[in-house]
């Protein structure tokens, strides 16, 4: 999956799960102040983003994503380690 993939699946989960306008998935806003996410948003995503791609987020790598840039950052790499195992 390339990088431009994982952005529009992104992008389409924020619009259509959170109706969050297209304009402001900018790779800098941040996803609890920029966003409006709470803590079950977050969840949301993270059970998203392990069903469709197969992967496991970890607690302690979910503390440190922060904004949309750092999620299609943290995507990138576990879709690359699963690549190589």
């Amino acid at each position: 999956m390339s990088r431009e993939e994982i952005c529009n699946l992104i992008r389409v989960f924020f619009t259509e799960e959170f109706e969050i306008p297209a304009e402001k998935l900018v790779p800098e806003a941040n996803l609890f102040t920029d966003l409006a996410l709470d803590s079950i948003d977050a969840l949301d995503m993270v059970g998203m983003l392990e069903a469709r791609l197969d992967i496991e987020v970890r607690e302690e790598d979910l503390k440190t994503i922060r904004t949309v840039r750092d999620v299609v950052d943290y995507i990138c790499r576990k879709v690359e380690e699963r690549g190589k195992a």
